[in-house]
């Protein structure tokens, strides 16, 4: 599968879906990076008029790269639509993400959007989270090994992420550390495992999302995309 053209197609599928004078939130990783762009190609080329929110220090800078002009949460009460990717995407669109490390901002962001439109290839797809993904959990980095174990005591097998090009561990925007959770037979209940996640002192957030997403994008290698809408049948 040509994943780039996936990508591509889904991120600028999501780009026109924007309309003047709507708050968008800005999501992060190489699928929502060709939104960005092409929301940028529209801000230059249509005069659309948007205000971004970034949901990290990266979707940030490729912001002002892209020429969209950008408030944070503490200028805006509420967004119209966010954009952003998936690690996966169950039936009933809730969602794994995180592996950029970037879940906590961007579930803030997800949580303020009127719609949240998560953009994806049809690999993310699966019909049971945590089948080919992790759970990722944020954690304060002194609470780490408590936290490990209390995850072992709810069916995890958790691996604490390390920095591929320095030592060390992964470090967040927020200086918290990533526990990766495998669940090898994937999760019974995502939504009853969300709550208890959240309850263990030390802990952020983690990267489920339940309940949030309103519409999901998903590109095909061929450069065409389906939108899929909660609730609706699929669209072309």
């Amino acid at each position: 599968m040509d994943q780039n053209a996936a990508k591509k197609a889904a991120g600028e599928a999501a780009a026109a879906m924007a309309q003047d004078g709507q708050r968008i939130g800005l999501g992060t990783g190489s699928t929502t990076a060709y939104t960005i762009a092409a929301l940028g190609r529209r801000v230059r080329e249509e005069g659309l008029q948007i205000v971004g929110t970034p949901t990290s220090f990266a979707a940030e800078r490729l912001g002002r790269q892209h020429g969209i002009p950008l408030a944070t949460l503490d200028e805006l009460d509420a967004l119209d639509i966010a954009f952003d990717g998936a690690d996966e995407v169950s039936p009933g669109f809730d969602l794994i993400k995180g592996r950029g490390a970037a879940h906590t901002r961007e579930k803030v962001v997800a949580s303020l959007a009127a719609r949240f439109v998560v953009l994806i290839d049809p690999s993310k797809q699966v019909e049971r989270l945590g089948t080919r993904m992790p759970v990722p959990v944020e954690v304060l980095p002194m609470a780490a090994a408590p936290v490990m174990r209390a995850l072992e005591g709810l069916g995890a097998r958790p691996v604490l992420r390390m920095g591929q090009r320095k030592d060390g561990p992964v470090v967040s925007d927020q200086g918290f550390w990533i526990i990766d959770a495998h669940f090898d037979d994937g999760l019974d209940d995502p939504a009853t495992l969300d709550q208890a996640l959240l309850a263990l002192p030390g802990v952020l957030d983690h990267g489920l999302f339940i309940g949030l997403a309103t519409d999901v994008v998903v590109g095909e290698p061929s450069g065409t995309a389906r939108h899929l809408r909660k609730g609706e049948r699929e669209k072309g």
